[in-house]
């Protein structure tokens, strides 16, 4: 008896050391990040940075020699324009009496005049085009609500109208710096006639704001001897700003006028909403933080919102992009991390009755999060997050 009960004793002390064994080297399921294949929008952005920068600015010079008195604004001090004094120049004597200096004043009168014109014309041809962008507009909203035409054909013709509004805004700004400077030039030239006993007085030569806005840079703030054409300072509208951001020329040539852009990391509580206005025709070499060149092309950006929303913006501050040029709603899309490379194709692998199983899947545009799938795959399919090596097709896997 005592005989049997040590046999047995002995059997199932094998018996659990032979299970023990088995259980540990028995291959477990591999904990794995898992996503789900869904239907949704997909965007798909170029994401530089950009700073900020005034649409008109104007530089201040002087349109003659003579002696500068001290200039008492700075930086940000609002300015009206034909009200607030700039600078006070007082001509200083020969100089200005002689055949040369009056005969520069004169060829600055006509250029003046002709600017002037060359401003008109512009005005003229701008309102006509801007004139034939909102016939348009209205004719494409006639046509959408027929069903005759795409809201994107809206959207494109609004895009031009608007544009076209901003091009007559700018020949307007430009008449009115036309006339600022055929009136300098013209009181130069007065400055450089002999003057007649008593006239002290009106020799001084003062410098009036061309527009209103706020002083944005002092360049000679000392009273100095200035000659003519040295710049003063420089004046413009701190609200009426526009965005300059430099993309790479691969990524410029997907960006059309028109598209929507997004502003982020700007200092405000939320982001801004933007439109591209030009893509630059031109492109320029840059250097690269890494010290790589890059040939880089410059991209102008509209704001959409008012200026009641980005009130602290101010001229060249930093700001982040992303410059939409592709967007679809309801499609079906995967995290970027599941694709991998298997040959030629793309895959995934596939959770399926606990195994995994790799999926030869076309895959169509890309973001740096998501990608949409074509076909290879279902929706709802429940895929693997960066799968390692150790994950193979068949392998028993368990989601984290």
């Amino acid at each position: 008896m005592k005989k049997l009960r040590r046999i047995f004793l002995q059997f199932t002390a094998v018996l659990l050391t032979v299970g023990f064994l088995a259980y540990s080297f028995w291959p477990r399921p591999i904990e794995v990040d898992v996503a789900r294949a869904s239907r949704g929008s997909l965007r798909v952005t170029v994401d530089e940075d950009g700073k900020t920068r005034i649409k008109e600015r104007y530089v201040v010079s002087a349109p003659l020699a003579g002696q500068l008195q001290r200039i008492s604004l700075r930086a940000g001090d609002p300015v009206v324009a034909s009200k607030t004094l700039l600078a006070v120049i007082e001509p200083s004597d020969p100089g200005l009496l002689d055949d040369r200096a009056r005969t520069q004043a004169e060829a600055r009168v006509k250029a003046a005049e002709a600017g002037r014109k060359q401003a008109v014309a512009r005005l003229e041809r701008a309102r006509f085009a801007h004139d034939l962008a909102v016939k348009e507009l209205q004719r494409f909203r006639q046509m959408v609500i027929g069903r005759e035409t795409t809201y994107q054909d809206l959207e494109s013709a609004e895009h031009k109208e608007r544009m076209a509004q901003e091009d007559m805004k700018a020949s307007q700004f430009a008449i009115q710096i036309a006339d600022f400077e055929l009136d300098l030039a013209r009181a130069a030239l007065v400055r450089t006639r002999p003057r007649s006993p008593g006239d002290a007085d009106t020799w001084r030569f003062e410098i009036h704001a061309p527009v209103s806005g706020r002083v944005l840079r002092v360049f000679q703030e000392s009273c100095t001897t200035v000659t003519a054409g040295q710049q003063l300072l420089e004046v413009g509208d701190p609200s009426d700003l526009e965005v300059e951001i430099d993309v790479l020329s691969s990524d410029a040539v997907k960006i059309a006028p028109g598209a929507k852009v997004i502003l982020e990391h700007w200092g405000g509580d939320a982001p801004l909403m933007a439109q591209v206005r030009v893509v630059e025709p031109s492109g320029f070499m840059k250097r690269s933080a890494l010290g790589v060149e890059e040939q880089r092309v410059n991209v102008i950006i509209d704001f959409v919102d008012p200026p009641e929303k980005r009130r602290r913006l101010g001229d060249a501050y930093r700001v982040e992009a992303r410059i939409v040029i592709w967007s679809a709603d309801h499609v079906l899309k995967v995290p970027s991390g599941c694709l991998f490379r298997r040959g030629e194709d793309w895959a995934v692998f596939a959770i399926e009755d606990g195994r995994a199983q790799l999926r030869r899947v076309a895959v169509g545009r890309s973001n740096a999060l998501e990608t949409e799938i074509t076909s290879g795959l279902d929706e709802g399919a429940v895929v693997i997050l960066h799968p390692g090596d150790k994950i193979q097709p068949g392998i028993r896997v368990v989601p984290r």
